[in-house]
């Protein structure tokens, strides 16, 4: 295995890729989907079956983690990947997102952000610093820079001021991070949906040569066109050799339509929070296993599917256990999701080795929009 950080372009068809991010702890695949374990664990999932459906790294949270169980005591127990039985890459977010939206009475200073625990009230101060010295000790293998986000629409003011304070927090967590073997700091393209401060933020941060860039502060309510619009202008300022990763991103069509821009690297809560609420996605579409349809329905969701929950289970017993509201439920539900966000990230990256990008998205897309055979 390797004993550095490294970005390897393997394919390409139009401006979508297909590579690896190579590191001591693995292999990323891309394009990758990564399952998001908030608090040091994907929700309702065995590692084991994380690992099994093809994912390669883990999202584990900041905030969450800095709050309980903290992160000097994950470092005191090992760090985090043998906390959670996660041998494999962690990527950390910064912090900065949950800050912004979950913390009360929060007070955002040049210096970083003060906040109020959203569990027990208690006082904290984030500042780059400190995000990537928790992230450090909780032993990430791609660590993120803390950023402004800000909620979109907005005023183009109020993008551009928090794009600049994100700049200047890059260049504090590059001081603090370092260049340590084998890890990776990413930064963050801000600019809300300025294309000017969207290309402004990409050329500084590249200017700032870091191991890998992100795009942030979308998927946060704007439209998809809009997203996609700030995707393409970014993405020609981005370095070529170098992984970009969407934060945040999301359903499927998102994802699709992101990799076809070049994205490598995505996270999103929505395989998972919608298993726990009965929905799930397949080839066909989304399905609601609420509805009373499914009620006497012995056939399983697909009997395609490599994923056992999929092709087992019939819908009648997983309506009756979304329901009655049993646990077992949201954890099935859970594995079918991963399991189609893993497949569908298998078929984009053989589709881009095979230089077919284009037949494979309209054939997914033709599916979902199909649905069902009768």
């Amino acid at each position: 295995m390797t004993t550095d950080f490294s970005f390897h372009l393997l394919g390409r068809d139009g401006a979508a890729r297909t590579g690896e991010v190579r590191m001591p702890r693995g292999v990323i695949r891309t394009p990758a989907f990564m399952p998001v374990g908030t608090a040091a664990t994907v929700k309702g999932m065995y590692p084991e079956q994380v690992k099994a459906l093809g994912a390669d790294v883990v999202l584990g949270n900041t905030y969450h983690l800095m709050l309980r169980p903290g992160a000097e005591r994950v470092a005191r127990l090992g760090g985090l990947h043998k906390f959670m039985n996660w041998p494999h890459p962690i990527l950390t977010d910064s912090g900065g997102f949950q800050v912004m939206s979950l913390a009360n009475l929060r007070k955002l200073t040049e210096e970083g952000v003060t906040f109020q625990s959203h569990i027990d009230g208690s006082k904290h101060v984030l500042t780059p610093e400190r995000s990537v010295e928790i992230q450090n000790l909780l032993g990430s293998d791609i660590v993120m820079q803390l950023d402004e986000c800000v909620s979109l629409p907005c005023e183009d003011k109020v993008a551009e001021k928090a794009m600049h304070l994100s700049l200047r927090w890059a260049e504090r967590c590059k001081k603090a991070f370092g260049d340590p073997a084998g890890r990776a700091l990413f930064g963050i393209v801000q600019g809300g949906a300025v294309p000017a401060l969207r290309i402004e933020s990409a050329r500084e941060l590249a200017a700032m040569d870091l191991k890998g860039y992100a795009i942030g502060g979308l998927a946060v309510g704007e439209p998809q066109d809009v997203m996609l619009a700030m995707i393409e202008t970014v993405e020609p300022h981005l370095p070529q050799e170098k992984p970009r990763y969407l934060m945040g991103v999301g359903t499927p069509d998102d994802i699709v339509e992101a990799v076809r821009r070049g994205v490598d690297m995505f996270d999103c809560v929505m395989p998972t929070r919608a298993g726990r609420h009965g929905q799930i996605f397949t080839r066909f579409g989304r399905m609601n296993l609420k509805n009373a349809k499914h009620a006497e329905d012995v056939r399983p969701v697909d009997p395609q599917s490599s994923c056992p929950a999929a092709n087992t289970y019939s819908r009648a017993y997983l309506h009756h256990l979304v329901k009655a509201e049993e646990m077992l439920g949201k954890m099935l539900l859970t594995w079918v999701n991963l399991a189609y966000y893993q497949e569908l990230m298998a078929g984009l990256r053989a589709a881009i080795a095979a230089g077919r990008l284009e037949d494979f998205i309209a054939e997914t897309k033709e599916g979902w929009a199909r649905g069902e055979p009768a």
